[in-house]
């Protein structure tokens, strides 16, 4: 899988599309046993030589309600994927994201990170918010 486009069909024949724009793609994963679903995007990104990644992301929590220093430290122990801030209609949130070099794709490995993100996403999702959901 060296393409978005290549990406996007396998995708789109397995996983719920939400969002569909050029180079990026909104999904709705299903998680654990009760029937929660999480959120995952993926972009293309490039680099400034021209190398192109793939970025797996979910969105977690605001990040007003959390000490910034926890995350960073939590994001020491993850072993796959690590935590961002984004805006959200104008509201800094955290985010798990992970970037996959194209070259390395393979079906399997973005089907694994697909599901990797949008589980640890929530189980980090509902850890913040006292078991709650944001979306």
């Amino acid at each position: 899988m060296d393409t978005f486009a290549a990406i996007e069909e396998h995708v789109k024949h397995r996983y719920a599309v939400v969002h569909d724009e050029p180079f990026m793609l909104g999904l709705e994963v299903p998680v654990g046993k009760s029937g929660r679903r999480q959120s995952v995007f993926l972009a293309e990104l490039k680099s400034p030589d021209g190398k192109r990644f793939l970025r797996v992301e979910t969105t977690v929590a605001p990040l007003a309600s959390h000490d910034p220093e926890k995350c960073l430290r939590v994001n020491l122990m993850l072993r796959t994927g690590y935590l961002a801030v984004g805006d959200l209609e104008g509201v800094a949130f955290l985010k798990l994201c992970e970037n996959m070099l194209y070259g390395n794709l393979t079906v399997d490995a973005v089907d694994y990170m697909i599901h990797h993100i949008a589980e640890l996403g929530d189980k980090i999702e509902m850890t913040l918010n006292k078991g709650g959901d944001w979306f």
